[in-house]
């Protein structure tokens, strides 16, 4: 499923998700230009390899460098190839600007760190051994995508759905979208269908970590923000705990 677009208007431009998708795009680029040799260390250095800070004795034998704990935030404005790029780029897109309408800017940009840094601890939890660089912005994405099921649960997204080769697209309730998103990653993780080394590129429990952690960011504080809640055919922003 892919989102094309939400019915959630915005009441300011969304500096931050505009200069969130330009370092990515920016830093994209500059990885496209790298040699495969030299963007393998790019990567290992600048994403997340979760035994070098589990396993010192793997991060003396790699040649790591000390420290390193800049890429925790590093990590996740870089990734693998387009279609990595693309989708995380579009559904944050989709999403972000009115979770950052809600939070304002400054708010939003550490939202976005702390949603990034959450999915990167479920995943060194999960797989603390791997040797397999974590890269990309699905955690913070997710984090995104948790706090907008929590704050627009009258929203509706308008999906395409690839079924073979013929493209359909239907609108759905925001929590079924996400919802069903959610459960896919959280099957993905727990199934165990991959070798741990697949398991630990493709970071379904970063994912899940992510979503869970803007979820619950804004049941802690969303509350307080009574406009956040939009409700369709009303024109109001309403806070849903008054709804009930």
């Amino acid at each position: 499923m892919i989102p094309l677009r939400d019915n959630i208007p915005r009441e300011r431009p969304p500096l931050v998700t505009w200069t969130i998708i330009a370092l990515n795009t920016l830093l994209f680029f500059y990885e496209l230009s790298l040699p495969d040799r030299i963007l393998d260390v790019f990567f290992h250095l600048y994403g997340v390899v979760p035994a070098r800070f589990t396993n010192p004795s793997f991060a003396a034998q790699a040649g790591f460098p000390d420290g390193g704990l800049e890429s925790f935030v590093t990590y996740m404005f870089l990734h693998g190839g387009w279609l990595h790029f693309l989708l995380n780029m579009w559904v944050f897109w989709v999403f972000a600007d009115n979770v950052e309408d809600v939070l304002g800017h400054a708010w939003f940009v550490v939202f976005y760190l702390v949603c990034g840094l959450a999915a990167l601890l479920t995943h060194i939890l999960v797989h603390p051994s791997s040797t397999v660089p974590v890269i990309g912005a699905s955690g913070a994405v997710a984090g995104v995508m948790g706090a907008y099921f929590r704050l627009f649960p009258h929203a509706r997204v308008t999906t395409l759905i690839p079924i073979v080769f013929i493209p359909f697209i239907t609108e759905l309730p925001a929590t079924v979208f996400l919802g069903i998103w959610f459960a896919i990653q959280l099957f993905s993780g727990l199934s165990g269908s991959l070798d741990a080394g697949k398991s630990a590129s493709v970071a379904f429990f970063a994912h899940v970590g992510g979503f869970v952690a803007g979820y619950l960011i804004m049941r802690m504080v969303g509350a307080r923000r009574c406009r956040y809640c939009w409700r369709p055919g009303e024109g109001r922003y309403e806070d849903p705990d008054r709804s009930r």
